[in-house]
Order: C-alpha cells, then structure tokens, then sequence
C-alpha cells in the first residue's frame, strides 16, 4: 500500500527577529510549504501575536502554533485568542498546547503539582469552549462560571499537544486532536505514539514531528555531519526519556555517550542514527525520510533550521522537498 508524503512544515525559530516574520511567512508560502509553525518559549516571542501576524501576511498556508505553555496562560482567554484567529482565517490555525519547561514556569510563578492534571484540565477546557459550549468549571487548576464564547468560531481549529511520555501522550489522545513531537522524535517514536494515542480514540489523531533538517545536494555527507555536531550534545545525557528510549540503538547511545559524552557521539555516532532522528541528505535521501514518517504514522513533519545556519540558504535548499 502506498503512504501518502505528510505535510511538509517549516518553523521559525524563536532566535528571529519578528520585523522579518511577515516576509518569511510569505516566502515559505511562495515556494508551496504546507505549514509555518512558531513558537513560545520564555522569553523570546509571545505565539498568538507571531501567529496574528504570520496568519495575516499569507493566504493559504497554515499556520502553527508549537506550544502555548498551558499553565501560562488563562484557557478562557487562550481560546478567545483561538477563537479570534480561527475566524478570521478560517481553517488555516493549528493551536497548540504543552506543559511548559519546568524551569521557566518556575521563573513565573506557574508551577503546578500535578503537570498532567493542569493540561488536562485546560486543553478541556479550551477545546470545548471553541466547540461552543458554555462551561461552569470546579477544577484543580481551572475555574470557570458560566463561560461561552460570543461566538464560538464555525471552523474550530484543531489543537495538538506538545508532549513526550505516554502518559502525556495517552492525555493527548483522551483531550485533545493529536500531538506535536519535539525533535529527535525517530519514526519507531512516531510509531509508538500512533499506537498509544489512538487507543483513546474513536478516530486516529494528528500527529505533527519536528525534525532537525537539511537537504544538501551538493555535499550530503557534509549534511550528515553538520546534524552529527547539532545532535550530539543534545543526546550527551545518554538518551534522554520515552523519545530516544524506546530506539533499538538505545542502549548503544547510552553505553557511547556514557564512555565519552558529546566528543564520543560526534566522533563514532553511526550515520544510520542520524539519518533516524533527522531529515538529512540530498533531495532522494530526505524524501526517503519523509516517506518514513508517514509509515510510522506522521501527518506532517516540520523541518527545524539550527539558529547558526543561514536560513535563506536553508530555506531555499528544504524547498526541494516540496511536493
């Protein structure tokens, strides 16, 4: 059976500078993208107004939001902003959800007890506001007296949550429209987040990957080795919880990164864990990926520039990439 090529995204990183977001939106637009994502993340760039500005500088792409720390944020207010957008442009916003990094909740005075308990709470509470119900809520973390959208928006836009665990990922299932997969996240990930968020589920949800990706038709194996450096240091730790876990190659990251840390990983780090937790190659060999993640169940990849590297250079050699 032939697999349909998921959606092909780009994000735009939150070392940018905003003057230029409105111009690179169109671009990515311009060269036939499916999806331009942004982020929130303390404290660089609010993700509504990026959204806001991304949403009104295009016309038919859509556009992400990749994550709205949920604990940060009021979720009557969040969907009002939800709600705001998705009517404006109907059917081209993808919100989005997530725990927040612990330390930077810390930092603003939003940690909370029970992690799981809170975006439950309020990606309920946000989706079934957008759906036009009218709530009155007693929760642990979220309270809401007789609360309506006025109005709710006709297209309700789906939102995904920016988890990692299982159990986070079975939540996703149960409260929300999919999930948002943070980089690193391999295909065998992919697949093992398919079979656990669909059980909750009366139909398969959405599952959108970040991957770090570069596409060099020039010099592939230089790509390759560019992504060794930039992955290296982030899996030095020896394979950090449920997305590197559950690999085949797990225990060998482990024992690699344990006898030598980063140094150990960029200098013996087999190419084909790479290629694994990447996009990375020329045009053949990054399609080649992208056909992988939609085997293991992926309905869109976003590919993710590192803040070195030239984004127009980067942005125009991706576009080879588009369908």
């Amino acid at each position: 059976m032939t697999v349909s090529r998921p959606q092909l995204g780009v994000m735009f990183r939150r070392e940018r500078d905003p003057a230029t977001l409105a111009n690179e939106a169109r671009r990515v637009e311009a060269l036939g993208f499916d999806q331009f994502w942004i982020v929130e993340d303390c404290f660089y760039m609010g993700g509504i107004s990026q959204a806001a500005i991304a949403l009104t500088a295009t016309s038919t792409i859509q556009v992400g939001i990749g994550i709205n720390p949920g604990v940060a944020h009021n979720p009557a207010i969040l969907a009002m902003e939800y709600a705001t957008l998705a009517r404006a442009f109907p059917g081209r916003l993808v919100g989005g959800i997530g725990h927040g990094v612990a330390e930077w909740m810390q930092q603003i005075g939003e940690t909370v007890s029970s992690p799981l308990t809170a975006i439950e709470e309020i990606t309920s509470a946000v989706s079934r506001l957008l759906r036009g119900e009218r709530l009155s809520v007693d929760g642990r973390y979220v309270t809401l007296t007789d609360v309506a959208l006025d109005p709710a928006p006709d297209v309700v836009p789906p939102i995904l949550l920016g988890v990692r665990g299982p159990k986070s990922i079975a939540l996703a299932g149960r409260c929300a429209d999919g999930v948002l997969l943070a980089e690193l996240s391999a295909p065998d990930y992919v697949r093992r987040t398919r079979a656990i968020m669909d059980v909750e589920r009366k139909s398969p949800g959405y599952i959108g990957v970040y991957a770090l990706g570069l596409v060099d038709n020039d010099d592939p194996a230089a790509a390759l080795q560019t992504i060794r450096q930039s992955i290296a240091p982030q899996l030095s730790g020896g394979g950090a919880s449920f997305p590197i876990d559950v690999l085949p190659f797990a225990d060998d990251l482990k024992t690699l990164a344990g006898q030598g840390g980063a140094d150990a990983l960029r200098t013996s780090m087999p190419d084909d864990w790479i290629r694994q937790l990447s996009v990375v190659g020329d045009t053949g060999d990054c399609l080649h990926a992208l056909d992988g993640y939609a085997a293991a169940g992926a309905d869109s990849v976003i590919l993710v520039p590192m803040p070195e590297w030239d984004w127009s250079n980067w942005l125009e050699s991706a576009s080879s990439l588009v369908r």
